[in-house]
């Protein structure tokens, strides 16, 4: 295992919501994006907390925007951990079709004349983290530039984030619903069941209840997981209970294929977009 400064360095962002000490333990370095609640702004995970957003959501006469970090911050971030020792950067980022912030890594990469690789997730939360961890363990393996991107590249390629939401509406208000927009007309009624493809919110099926869309929402997750083993995580929005029942199950039909397992609450830049009651699950495949 190659020692800190000798390894490639690995930077993410705020959305992968990784367990509490996990980045710090994988050796990876996380750059903040920026939420604004009633027109102020805070880092999240730092100055903003999921529960501020929540609240702040319930009351509908609140604006909750997120904004991208600069490419400046980026820049800055790279610079340090080159002038520490580090031979070169893995910067994984979340979709670029649902924020500004790989647009604005790979801005700041161009500084740097190859030391630094930018790598779109598709995705966010651990779908984002999945492949973070992936490129973290490949650096710590002593692993080259090209190789410790490579395994964040193969990892998005395994991993699959599938989600449900009680409403529509605060995706439809960011601007991040895509394809689902269609539902819309029938948000009342309908409950549908989204997945990240190729980096957009996309509808993967939609029924009548939220139990019931909770239920689909265990099947394809274990399609998701094919035949072998898998980690998985589970992430809400103020809704622990419904994460833990969605764990259990997923966890239940699985048996020992999973490996391991994380559940954490979203951060404040995605509970800006989803609201209250979220329940998602991640799985990659091993």
């Amino acid at each position: 295992m190659a020692g800190r400064s000798e390894r490639i360095a690995v930077v993410t962002d705020s959305t992968t919501y990784l367990p509490d000490t996990l980045a710090a333990e994988a050796g990876l370095t996380v750059v903040p994006l920026t939420v604004v609640i009633a027109g102020v702004p805070g880092l999240e995970g730092i100055d903003i907390t999921p529960a501020d957003v929540a609240k702040a959501l319930e009351t509908r006469r609140t604006r909750v925007t997120t904004s991208r970090p600069t490419p400046g911050a980026f820049a800055e971030t790279y610079r340090e951990l080159l002038d520490g020792g580090a031979p070169g950067v893995v910067s994984v980022h979340l979709s670029a079709q649902l924020s500004g912030t790989f647009e604005a890594a790979h801005l700041a990469a161009e500084e740097f004349g190859g030391l630094v690789e930018v790598v779109d997730s598709y995705s966010t939360g651990m779908g984002l983290g999945f492949p973070a961890l992936a490129a973290a363990s490949a650096a710590a393996d002593g692993k080259p530039l090209s190789e410790v991107r490579d395994a964040a590249g193969a990892a998005v390629g395994r991993t699959t984030a599938l989600f449900y939401v009680d409403t529509l509406e605060f995706l439809r208000r960011g601007g991040r619903i895509g394809a689902a927009s269609a539902l819309l007309g029938t948000a009342l009624s309908v409950k549908p069941i989204l997945r990240l493809a190729d980096g957009r919110i996309v509808v993967s099926d939609k029924v009548r209840t939220a139990s019931r869309a909770l239920a689909r929402l265990v099947d394809l997750a274990v399609e998701a997981a094919g035949d072998g083993e898998v980690d998985l995580a589970v992430h809400h929005l103020a809704a622990a209970q419904r994460a833990e029942a969605l764990r259990q199950a997923i966890t239940s039909r699985l048996g020992d294929r999973v490996h391991r397992v994380y559940t954490t609450e979203v951060g404040a830049a995605v509970a800006a977009h989803t609201g209250p009651g979220l329940a998602c699950a991640v799985v990659t495949r091993l």
